[in-house]
């Protein structure tokens, strides 16, 4: 099925130019074109539209894959009177006693933070199998890295270096990629890069993952 996701403002990132009222038509898993909605809309009529505030951007590679995922936990809501609802880390995940169950099930709702941060991959290899199936079933990517990240581990991939940075692949039209792309509700006023590093990856309204809409903020 066709589809095409309209935004005040496109970034395709790979240093091209930001196009205003920019969109994206995603055909099943796949980037079929970008540019002008009216362009879009005129070439493919009646196909399904959805509108977002703010920007759209490619997908962001969040760089701290097992600092995440193998070595915080992610509360239950349900465990939110006695621990909170932030990842927890260090003497607090080590009271825990953990099981490759409870490492799972926290992969799981880990990933489920990370989309709804814009994030469509991580780096960093993974080594616990509950983890690893929970990613897999996910669909996020898993990227190599070669030097541990700096800086605490965050959901916020805009955290501590330009937005651009963040972008894991550029969304150009014609090329066979995934759709993979976030929405951001942030001001289209100005400098957008800035907007994205000012408001973080928080600000995420959306996020595609090979074409399916994996996060859409309530």
């Amino acid at each position: 099925m066709l589809t095409i996701h309209h935004a005040e403002l496109l970034l395709p990132g790979a240093g091209e130019e930001p196009v205003p009222g920019g969109a994206v038509l995603v055909d099943g898993s796949v980037l079929a074109a970008v540019g002008p909605y009216e362009r879009l809309a005129a070439a493919h009529p009646g196909v399904r539209v959805r509108r977002w505030p703010g920007i759209i951007t490619p997908g962001l590679l969040n760089p701290y894959g097992p600092e995440l995922l193998e070595r915080a936990y992610h509360p239950d809501p349900r465990e939110a009177d006695t621990l909170g609802t932030d990842p927890l880390t260090g003497d607090a995940l080590d009271a825990l006693g953990m099981t490759d169950a409870r490492w799972g099930a926290s992969a799981r709702r880990g990933v489920r933070s990370l989309l709804a941060h814009g994030a469509v991959a991580v780096a960093g290899d993974l080594r616990r199998d509950t983890v690893v199936d929970a990613v897999q079933r996910s669909g996020l990517g898993v990227e190599q890295r070669f030097t541990d990240p700096a800086g605490p581990a965050t959901l916020d991939a805009f955290a501590g270096r330009p937005a651009a940075e963040a972008f894991l692949l550029p969304l150009l039209g014609d090329r066979g990629l995934y759709a993979d792309f976030a929405v951001f509700a942030v001001p289209v006023e100005g400098d957008p890069y800035a907007a994205l590093a000012g408001h973080g990856a928080a600000a995420c309204v959306a996020t595609v993952l090979g074409g399916r809409l994996v996060h859409r903020r309530a």
